[in-house]
């Protein structure tokens, strides 16, 4: 069966800006001290928690995120849909784990990570199959697993972008309230942990959300 056609967009269109991209953000970490705060707590979490401390980086992109994880103590892989971006992942920092995969079909066995992280890679996800996504996240999680996601929050708004960094591409983004994720990361049997927002400030168009989550339940 094909990927959706929001997949092979998103894959085609990082494919093309994966260096222009990677050359912008070595490691976007630096200018987001809530990030690197929320980053350091979600690891705190995972790694003294009961059984295993491994993690997927979801969206890994560049791979500073998978990095900074592992420095923080947790067995922290890298996963992205960009063949590309992959590449340049691995590149930048060899010796760690990147994969080419998609968060709506992880090739992770049921229950066996300790924590997921996807930091504005959910935005490329049409609403329609945000529900499906969370699932997967809740199928490969251990019992007690968080995943921590960060987003730009806005209303339901939607834009498409044809052109970036000089290259035609086809990318889809997809604004949302951190009350509207938290609604469908409740229905997907996770329990909220904590949430916070920054503002929009200086040339940041629209506020930033970040939501931390565990897995608690089944779902029925």
């Amino acid at each position: 069966m094909s990927d959706p056609d929001f997949l092979q967009a998103t894959r085609s269109s990082y494919d093309t800006i994966a260096p222009a991209y990677s050359a912008e953000h070595p490691d976007g970490l630096g200018e987001g001290p809530v990030e690197g705060a929320l980053l350091a707590a979600f690891a705190e979490l995972v790694r003294t928690a009961p059984g295993e401390a491994s993690v997927a980086d979801v969206g890994s992109g560049p791979g500073y995120v998978t990095a900074r994880l592992n420095t923080l103590g947790l067995q922290a892989y890298g996963i992205d849909i960009s063949p590309h971006m992959v590449a340049l992942a691995r590149e930048a920092h060899p010796g760690l784990r990147f994969e080419v995969g998609s968060m709506t079909s992880l090739d992770v066995a049921d229950g066996t990570l300790g924590g997921i992280i996807a930091l504005y890679s959910t935005i490329h996800v049409p609403d329609a199959h945000l529900p499906g996504v969370f699932t997967e996240f809740h199928r490969v999680l251990r019992a007690g697993g968080y995943v921590l996601l960060a987003f730009q929050a806005s209303e339901g708004e939607q834009i498409h972008m044809a052109e970036r960094y000089g290259q035609e591409i086809s990318l889809d983004y997809y604004f949302r309230t951190p009350a509207k994720v938290c609604e469908v990361l409740a229905g997907t049997g996770f329990s909220l942990y904590a949430q916070a927002r920054v503002e929009a400030q200086g040339e940041r168009k629209w506020g930033r959300a970040f939501v931390l989550a565990q897995k608690v339940q089944k779902v029925g």
